[in-house]
C-alpha cells in the first residue's frame, strides 16, 4: 500500500468511498492512533491505495481535466 492523501477525516472518507467507485481498494488510518477517537472529523487521516492502482488513482484526482474549459 502507498500512502494518497493526508487530510481530515471528513475529506478521507469521502476519498475513501470515490476511490471504491472506482475500483481501487483504498484504506484510511488515523495519522496518529494514540489519540483517542472523539469523532472529531478534523482530525487528521492517511488514505492509502494499492501501488498497483496509484498511478490510477492519482490520474482520476489530481490530473487536469481536458473537458473542463
Amino acid at each position: 500500500m502507498k500512502l494518497f492523501y493526508t487530510g481530515p477525516v471528513v475529506n478521507t472518507e469521502m476519498l475513501v468511498a470515490m476511490l471504491e467507485k472506482h475500483g481501487i481498494a483504498a484504506t484510511q488510518e488515523f495519522a496518529d492512533p494514540s489519540l483517542p477517537d472523539d469523532g472529531d472529523l478534523n482530525r487528521l487521516a492517511n488514505v492509502f491505495v494499492p501501488e498497483a492502482d496509484y498511478d490510477r488513482a492519482h490520474q482520476l484526482f489530481y490530473a487536469p481535466r481536458e473537458d473542463e474549459l
